[in-house]
């Protein structure tokens, strides 16, 4: 009887259960669903697996391209170079451009290491200069710059550009109270030039330099000869106390110049600065040309006579003089290219020397082939 009743009794309470997940939370506690599965994605820092070409690197000398010699450079000097990226992709990218060379110093780069954002479709440039040493050694250097991106490949682009020597350099940088004298003579057949210098100062400076640079066979946009001054803060400390110089420089047409001549003069009791420079470019990419560029504040006396004489050709002349206290910016430019052929008969076409240099007559008159042949002469001669 007492087992019946047990029985009724347990078939009277309702079943329940309860199931624990591995948390220890019971699934039937909030009514919670299971977490919906993804697609795993990789990380950013992975490499892809097979990225395209879609950057296009490009060096470029700044110039134009018909100048076969711009690669050329003299020691001390500045070469200026453009370098270009193209995205050829279909997204925007950002270009990390570098640097390297086996025969350059890094320093003479204006930047090794540069970043670039381009979008699709589009190119970006930056200007990259090379600054060689002045103890350069003469030859041929090279570098390479080349690109990279994320997911993207780049090709690498190489230049190289030459070093020529310095024929003559002359430098002179003084500062100090007192007295001083300079003389400088540069006599050259090869380029056609005669550059005097006399300069006599008693007073006080804080700077003066003067520097020469004679290179012949100079290419490129680099200048046969070239003079560079500077005086910083001269003031004369006494009466009788003047800065005093005349400076000469010539480029003879006999000789294949540009027919220039200059002559500077002065005489002054006070300069707060100044700053001239004067280029011959007897060959190379901007052959027979001479600038004269200067900018001066003075007190006292100062004279420019420039003039440019090329027979039957041209005759110009400038002649300026200051007298008091001026502040100046001065620039003189000579040239002598011919731009055409000159037209001739067959009979005066065969008279045109073999040897460069020469100088020959237009006619067959006596008296100037007499002084033609005694030019010439003295021209082996000298």
């Amino acid at each position: 009887m007492k087992a019946l009743l047990l029985i009724l009794i347990l078939t009277a309470i309702p079943a329940g259960a309860t199931v624990e997940d591995p948390g220890g939370g019971s699934m039937a506690d909030t009514g919670s669903t299971w977490p919906v599965q993804t697609e795993p994605s990789l990380p950013k820092f992975l490499p892809c697996p097979d990225p395209p070409q879609c950057l296009i690197v490009s060096v470029d000398l700044v110039g134009p391209n018909a100048d076969s010699e711009k690669k050329y450079v003299t020691q001390g000097k500045t070469l200026e170079f453009l370098v270009g990226v193209e995205n050829v992709g279909s997204s925007e990218v950002t270009a990390n451009l570098g640097i390297s060379s086996k025969s350059c110093p890094m320093e003479w780069f204006s930047w090794t290491e540069e970043s670039l954002s381009i979008p699709a479709g589009s190119a970006r440039t930056r200007k990259l200069t090379v600054s060689t040493d002045t103890n350069a050694m003469a030859g041929t250097y090279d570098f390479v710059v080349d690109a990279s991106s994320l997911c993207c490949k780049s090709n690498s682009e190489a230049r190289d550009f030459i070093i020529q020597d310095l024929d003559y350099a002359s430098e002179t940088a003084i500062s100090g109270t007192g007295q001083f004298r300079l003389n400088k003579n540069v006599r050259s057949m090869d380029s056609g030039i005669k550059s005097n210098k006399e300069i006599l100062f008693s007073g006080s400076v804080d700077a003066l330099v003067k520097n020469e640079y004679l290179v012949d066979g100079s290419l490129g946009k680099n200048p046969n000869f070239e003079a560079q001054d500077a005086v910083d803060n001269y003031n004369a400390l006494v009466p009788g106390d003047s800065l005093i110089g005349n400076e000469n420089f010539k480029s003879s047409a006999v000789f294949g110049g540009v027919g220039a001549k200059l002559q500077e003069s002065y005489d002054l009791q006070q300069m707060e600065f100044g700053s001239q420079s004067f280029n011959l470019h007897q060959t190379g990419s901007l052959k027979k040309t001479a600038e004269f560029k200067t900018a001066n504040n003075f007190t006292g006396f100062y004279l420019i006579d420039a003039k440019q004489m090329i027979p039957g050709q041209k005759n110009l002349l400038g002649h300026e003089e200051y007298l008091g206290s001026f502040e100046i910016n001065r620039r003189i430019l000579f040239r002598n290219k011919q731009t055409s052929e000159s037209l001739c008969a067959e009979a005066d076409c065969a008279k045109k020397p073999s040897v460069p240099g020469q100088v020959v007559c237009p006619d067959s008159s006596g008296s100037c082939n007499k002084f033609a042949n005694a030019l010439n002469a003295f021209s082996k001669s000298a």
